[in-house]
């Protein structure tokens, strides 16, 4: 789990770079590139500046309303509805240049900025952080005209990327212009081009850069089985045989080069055999002089190798020369995955994104299969937790992914097999407008699922009620004359989440998208059922709500004996002061609801246990044995003051997910805490993103996360100890009824319900 206030902001922009690629031999054009686009011109207006990458959604735009110089600016924009707690402006180039010094200059604009905006940077190398700075202690809020900023990093000698932008953090709008990237003060286009030194076999094998030459249109059912026991092989020597964990094969080009013998194969046998003359092509694997050991004894996770020992399945010299290669792996080698060096979670360094591919071509879309299968096979922690027959999921997908006629087919194919994870987490982030239901319009309402039924939760838009004729606690029965309980079994299998809650909550944020115009819905409201006709309007205009969290201030007392704390604009500074403020009162509700401004569970956590707390256990991956999974140490709060002896509820539903479930975790442990609300996401664990061919991305959790006594959290999520849920009559009368009943937790039964309803609604 994250150790500092910054790790989200690193998860994120992990997850919108690595996808990023720069073609061998293409650096110092790159870099004129990255020149070109520091001054956000020649740009089309409303969209991602050009070059740039970003996110949430919704709120980078570009802009030729207000600018620094010339035509065109970017706009950060941010409101109190916006995904995450804060929006990044992202761009990377190889760190292939010399210099001492990198600095990072541009204009910047502000308007009602709550919390910061600033420039930043950041270097990387061997799939780890190696420095990193932004402008947060330059406190650049509120509102101000154009001025000048200035960061800089000194040039890290192990560093191969540099990553940097703008950032947006808490709510308001930031505009930047006119950046400049300078190397020892000269711009980045003019920096000294470093001397080659070692290149990696990625940097001289160009074979199939322009595709993989296999194509197909059809599949019989023996190239299907040989296909997946190719996969099988090609995933195990990947992370076992010495000439690929040492860096010396292209092993995606050479998957494109055995698989034509694969698929002229008349049989099993014939494609075992050219498996085992490929393997001999690679060389003897000599025999190990230190073997590589497997100490079981906290061991979570143990490799799945019984298909290794098959021979009737594989034959006797693939089976014998795949043990071979097992007894003799080399301790800790791995060219495609590291470990994180701060979280342990696995870094897939290496692995290139293929953006430039043409779809379709079979070759690339069965090595986007072959990818993620054996990443989830070797590197995922909840593997068995996703409860899914691996070997059956890929036997099944090799014909839906190789034969996919076109990009968007390919992608709803990965979105359909990274679903098979199970993991909220895991979802094919780069290509998430194809998940059904798509449309650039939407009715103007927020929808939640409560006990199965779509509620009308909340409204997107000023006028919407009006407009719509849709009421809060309206429950929607038919959408276009679908039914609901039809459009979630269609919609499902293209949905990652860890469980139903979570999948269910994805649903209801886009579950009224569809073309522009009229739509035809089916409401019940109280006991009348309605035909109504709203219009869909662009989506791009409306605000949604992602927490479920009382408006107003992150601290606040409810009454002399009710103090409340919500998590999703707290600040770690400030926890020791509310808790000071809460003291004498009956009880503390915190409500995580919502996804943790900044980490606190050791600043919060701490100061409500009593003694040294056992909270959290960890398995992470080991290198030498991949596919297995072992138990690291359990992680403890440790108590301190000022210290907080009152009882603790904790309100929690669907949209508490990783960081917010691990603090729940953590806060539970301590003495009179007790968790109200309903089933939490499931996902929990720092993320591991994965880049995919065609430019794809997607995640996985890469830490086991369990409570001390080994109990998972991964699917089950956090299981409160009350159960409570809002209800369509309780939205309607505009009550927050999981609130209601973590007041009564504190104030017992002798107040009465007109009074804790009034506390509920400061």
């Amino acid at each position: 789990m994250p150790r500092s206030a910054f790790y989200i902001l690193w998860v994120l922009f992990t997850l919108q770079l690595n996808g990023q690629t720069v073609k061998p031999g293409e650096a110092f054009s790159d870099r004129q590139t990255v020149q070109k686009i520091l001054g956000f011109e020649e740009e089309d207006e409303g969209s991602m500046p050009t070059g740039w990458s970003g996110g949430p959604a919704g709120t980078i735009f570009t802009d030729n309303k207000v600018v620094h110089s010339g035509q065109w600016s970017v706009r950060l924009e941010r409101r109190a509805d916006s995904q995450s707690s804060f929006s990044v402006l992202t761009k990377s180039l190889p760190m292939d240049f010399l210099g001492s010094q990198i600095k990072l200059r541009g204009f910047l604009r502000l308007k009602d900025v709550s919390g910061f905006a600033g420039l930043w940077m950041r270097e990387d190398g061997e799939g780890q952080t190696l420095a990193f700075t932004n402008m947060q202690n330059q406190q650049v809020e509120g509102t101000r005209d154009w001025a000048e900023y200035t960061i800089t990093l000194p040039l890290h000698a192990d560093a191969t990327k540099l990553y940097f932008g703008v950032l947006l953090s808490g709510t308001g709008v930031a505009w930047a212009d006119d950046l400049e990237l300078l190397v020892d003060g000269k711009p980045i286009a003019q920096a000294l081009q470093a001397p080659k030194g070692f290149s990696t076999v990625l940097d001289v094998d160009h074979e199939f850069d322009a595709g993989s030459r296999v194509a197909l249109n059809q599949l019989t059912p023996v190239q299907i089985d040989d296909l997946a026991m190719l996969s099988r092989v090609w995933g195990f020597l990947k992370y076992h045989h010495p000439q690929i964990t040492s860096g010396q094969r292209q092993w995606d080009y050479d998957l494109f080069r055995i698989m034509p013998s694969i698929l002229a194969a008349r049989d099993h046998a014939e494609s075992n055999t050219a498996l085992v003359h490929w393997i001999d092509s690679l060389g003897i694997v000599a025999n190990c002089t230190a073997c590589v050991a497997f100490d079981t004894s906290a061991t979570e996770l143990k490799p799945d190798l019984g298909w290794i020992y098959d021979k009737a399945a594989l034959g006797a010299p693939l089976s014998e020369r795949l043990q071979r290669i097992y007894s003799n792996r080399i301790d800790r080698q791995q060219f495609y995955v590291s470990l994180n060096q701060n979280a342990g979670n696995p870094v897939f360094k290496h692995e290139l994104s293929y953006a430039a591919i043409q779809f379709p071509d079979a070759g690339f879309q069965l090595l986007a299969l072959f990818r993620f299968w054996n990443i989830m096979q070797y590197w995922a922690p909840y593997r068995t937790v996703a409860g899914e027959n691996w070997p059956h999921v890929l036997e099944e997908f090799v014909p839906r992914i190789a034969l996919a006629r076109d990009k968007d087919a390919f992608r709803l194919s990965m979105m359909a097999l990274i679903a098979r994870a199970h993991d909220t987490h895991a979802n094919l982030w780069s290509s998430i407008q194809l998940r059904p239901p798509v449309g650039d319009c939407a009715l103007p309402v927020n929808v939640r699922f409560l006990n199965g039924q779509a509620v009308v939760a909340g409204y997107a838009t000023k006028d919407a009620e009006e407009a719509s004729g849709l009421k809060a606690g309206d429950v929607l029965e038919t959408i276009d004359g679908a039914a609901l309980t039809k459009l979630v079994e269609t919609w499902t299998p293209f949905y990652a989440d860890s469980n139903e809650a979570a999948r269910l909550r994805d649903m209801g944020r886009s579950l009224t998208k569809g073309r522009c115009g009229p739509s035809t819905i089916q409401v019940r409201r109280n006991d009348q059922v309605l035909q109504l006709s709203p219009n869909r309007q662009p989506v791009a205009g409306m605000s949604s709500s992602s927490t479920h969290d009382l408006p107003g201030e992150t601290f606040r007392l409810l009454s002399k004996d009710v103090a409340y704390l919500k998590l999703s604009a707290v600040k770690a500074s400030d926890v020791a002061h509310d808790i000071d403020l809460a003291k004498g009162t009956k009880g503390l509700i915190v409500d995580i609801r919502n996804y943790p401004s900044e980490f606190v569970v050791f600043a919060l956590g701490s100061l409500l246990a009593t003694e040294d707390t056992p909270f959290a256990s960890f398995t992470a991956a080991d290198l030498s044995n991949p596919g297995a999974f072992h138990f690291g140490n359990t992680l403890r709060l440790k108590p301190d003051a000022p210290h907080y002896g009152g009882k603790v509820v904790i309100l929690v539903d669907e949209v508490s997910q990783s960081q917010a479930e691990y603090t729940a975790m953590a806060l539970r442990s301590t003495p009179n805490a007790t968790v109200v609300g309903s089933m939490t996401a499931g996902a929990d664990g720092n993320v591991s993103s994965i880049p995919l061919p065609g430019g794809l991305s997607t995640m996985i959790s890469g830490l086991g996360v369990f409570y001390p006594d080994k109990r998972p959290t991964q699917r089950v999520g956090i299981r409160p100890d009350v159960e409570a849920r809002p209800s369509p009559g309780g939205i309607r009368a505009g009550r927050d009824e999981v609130l209601e009943i973590g007041i009564r937790q504190i104030l017992g039964s002798s107040v009465s319900s007109t009074e804790i309803e009034r506390l509920a609604h400061p």
